[in-house]
């Protein structure tokens, strides 16, 4: 009997070499980088968040350092300011649960995707999704 093979490929159907697809990578963030004048920054913490280049959106989600396993999910385009605010006490939501650390910020360029990506982020399947991935 004749063995069928699969559909899908055994080796991989990108046209480019991973080391190609690296470097591209790279050379756009010289470019983006150029442009700004400023460091890009892979993660923010509330000591790096004072380095954020502007023109960005950031949805955000703090973790309690009062209670564990509490969560804020929010969108700023200021993360330092933000997080300032909200262990000051001065967002009614968050004031009792403070001081509250990053636990992940995602930048983007345009706000409504921003807003859209914090919306998903706070339906079921988007806290599931950040439990999991972040």
């Amino acid at each position: 009997m004749e063995e069928v093979a699969g559909s899908s490929p055994v080796e991989s159907t990108s046209l480019r070499s991973p080391r190609q697809r690296h470097e591209d990578c790279r050379v756009e963030a010289r470019v983006q980088r150029a442009e700004t004048g400023r460091r890009w920054i892979t993660r923010a913490t509330t000591r790096q968040a004072s380095h954020t280049v502007s023109g960005f959106f950031y949805v955000y989600i703090l973790e309690s350092e009062k209670m564990a396993g509490r969560f804020y999910t929010g969108l700023t385009d200021d993360l330092a300011d933000r997080v300032r605010r909200h262990n000051a006490g001065a967002v009614p939501h968050t004031a009792k649960f403070a001081p509250w650390r990053v636990k992940t910020a995602i930048a983007f360029r345009d706000r409504t995707r921003a807003a859209a990506f914090e919306r998903y982020l706070k339906t079921s399947s988007g806290r599931a999704f950040a439990r999991k991935r972040l």
